[in-house]
């Protein structure tokens, strides 16, 4: 053991890291925006890509898979027939191709790796991630990394976007042509869903997490307790209950001022060191088996600063570290 101050650390040589076990990852783009209330999501995955994420984590040591775009129609070939759920049925068929392609890759043994696009993508990745874990006896996880709780319904919704809504559906909670992609439902247990960096929340989410007893964690607590402490909580409680972890990540679960080219930004939101705190904590914990990158939007960026940032915390969660 070592001393700084009147703390004791094991050696360097005794600091276990665990990361992904399998090394091959599948890239799988989504260029969805028909979620969202603001243009320009669709081109999240093409700045995720130019910002390299793909030699970043070859660098670590990954091999890697780009299976290009799941096919989306834009918004100016399509109308809207229900103001609660825009843009639903493209919505609908779009995540049914994204939930069979996720799917895949975790059925060929493969980590899919998943580029919105927003956040109505998680419809499909979680359900592509759950029939995998249902196929193979494995208990699924969320971990929810937003400043948004993205649980409202049909009722409860004050917009009608369906990124909205995507975690409420995969708790089994919606309309029923998204609750019952892939011919089941519900995709995750609301007791293994933890919501992190939350601070934009509606009425009707409020309610529905109380209900649910979701684990979450807005940002006034992450001030109190700080991200360290948090994630160790979150980290123990999720490797006791499940086996394969889905993180879901929203940039806009940074502060503006660090990351400002995403589609609804909200003041206050995680520091630079706390987003890669939170990933470097999770990758450690070796139970994560997917990961996705929503609402990254190049139109507000200022010279792809954002999605750069977004990549290198892909990066930082796939096992990064500085030593």
């Amino acid at each position: 053991m070592f001393a700084v101050g009147n703390a004791l650390f094991p050696p360097k040589a005794e600091i276990k890291r665990i990361y992904i076990m399998n090394r091959t990852v599948t890239i799988i783009g989504f260029p969805m925006d028909l979620g969202a209330g603001r243009r320009g999501v669709d081109m999240g995955p093409s700045a995720l890509r130019i910002a390299d994420i793909g030699d970043k984590l070859t660098q670590l040591g990954y091999t890697v898979v780009d299976e290009g775009d799941v096919p989306v129609r834009t918004q100016e070939v399509q109308t809207i027939h229900d103001a609660k759920l825009k843009y639903l049925p493209e919505i609908t068929v779009s995540c049914a191709r994204l939930a069979i392609a996720t799917k895949a890759a975790l059925d060929n043994g493969s980590f899919p790796l998943i580029l919105g696009g927003d956040h109505s993508m998680s419809i499909g990745s979680i359900a592509g991630v759950a029939a995998h874990c249902r196929e193979k006896g494995k208990r699924l996880g969320v971990m929810w990394i937003d400043a948004h709780a993205d649980m409202n319904t049909p009722q409860t919704t004050p917009s009608g976007n369906i990124h909205g809504m995507p975690l409420s559906v995969s708790m089994g909670i919606g309309d029923e042509h998204l609750v019952n992609l892939m011919d089941f439902a519900p995709k995750v247990e609301p007791k293994n869903v933890a919501l992190i960096a939350i601070r934009s929340v509606d009425p009707g989410e409020k309610v529905l997490i109380k209900e649910l007893g979701v684990m979450a964690f807005p940002m006034p607590e992450i001030d109190k307790l700080g991200v360290y402490s948090i994630m160790e909580n979150v980290l123990h409680t999720l490797k006791n209950n499940v086996d394969h972890l889905h993180v879901s990540f929203d940039l806009d679960s940074v502060d503006p001022t660090v990351a400002e080219g995403v589609g609804t930004p909200v003041p206050g939101g995680l520091s630079y060191r706390e987003t890669h705190l939170i990933m470097e904590m999770i990758a450690e914990a070796g139970i994560m088996g997917s990961l996705e990158v929503a609402e990254v939007n190049p139109i507000l960026d200022d010279k792809n600063s954002s999605a750069r940032f977004a990549a290198e915390v892909v990066a930082s969660t796939m096992g990064k570290h500085i030593l």
